[in-house]
């Protein structure tokens, strides 16, 4: 069975984004210095929206509303790597601001006009894709 990620798709507005929170990789060294969406693995008895509340607290420092998930078309999760998923939801911070932590060594705000500049972890480039079509 596959280990199940989740994934923030952090955002400044629910209904009309604009922008999209994107976190920049300290490790493992072969993904260092990659551009990813915040998140984490979910753990034993967790139920993942449970697990994304955590993992953003624990990165970030930030708690957040859930908006509704974004799913890959035909699939109810995005492939990763071999044994690995993930499952992904539009938020927005509640209480906190982000910050860096040692998962995380740069933070950037990014809209549709510029969020294809990153390089971001090649397995999150086809929710790129999707996510940069949503932003107004």
């Amino acid at each position: 069975m596959d280990q199940l990620v989740v994934g923030a798709l952090l955002t400044d507005d629910l209904l009309r984004p604009t922008r999209v929170l994107a976190a920049r990789r300290t490790g493992p060294p072969a993904l260092a210095g990659r551009w990813e969406f915040p998140g984490g693995k979910v753990e034993d008895g967790e139920s993942p929206e449970d697990a994304l509340h955590r993992e953003l607290a624990e990165e970030l420092g930030v708690s957040v509303h859930l908006g509704v998930e974004l799913p890959p078309p035909g699939a109810m999760s995005w492939p990763l790597t071999p044994g690995l998923v993930m499952r992904t939801w539009w938020c927005v911070i509640s209480v906190g601001a982000p910050h860096t932590g040692p998962d995380h060594d740069d933070l950037r705000w990014v809209t549709a006009a510029d969020i294809g500049e990153l390089a971001w972890l090649d397995p999150d480039r086809p929710i790129v894709e999707l996510v940069a079509r949503a932003l107004t």
